[in-house]
């Protein structure tokens, strides 16, 4: 990301250079068109990290609530052992 927005940053500034020192109409349309390509794929690069992280936090929720479900089925189970051993006991 950082090197994306390096290079976007260098384009400014020929950008910049090409308004004070009137390079060319060449420059200006390959400028433009560069600007375009980069600010696309910083749009495509953010928005699979943004899905990516989406997804690692619901991965990370389902074994949390996988966890829970194993803790709680393993109580349930402990409970119906010590109520049936308390119940032949006659207590």
């Amino acid at each position: 990301m950082l090197i994306w927005c390096g290079v976007l940053f260098a384009m400014g500034v020929m950008a910049f250079l090409d308004s004070l020192f009137n390079y060319g109409e060449i420059f200006r349309q390959v400028n433009s068109v560069l600007f375009m390509l980069v600010s696309l794929g910083l749009l495509v690069r953010t928005t699979t990290k943004m899905r990516l992280r989406t997804f690692e936090q619901q991965t990370a929720r389902i074994m949390a609530l996988e966890e829970e479900v194993f803790a709680l089925k393993q109580n349930a189970g402990m409970g119906a052992r010590q109520t049936m051993s308390t119940a032949g006991l006659g207590v």
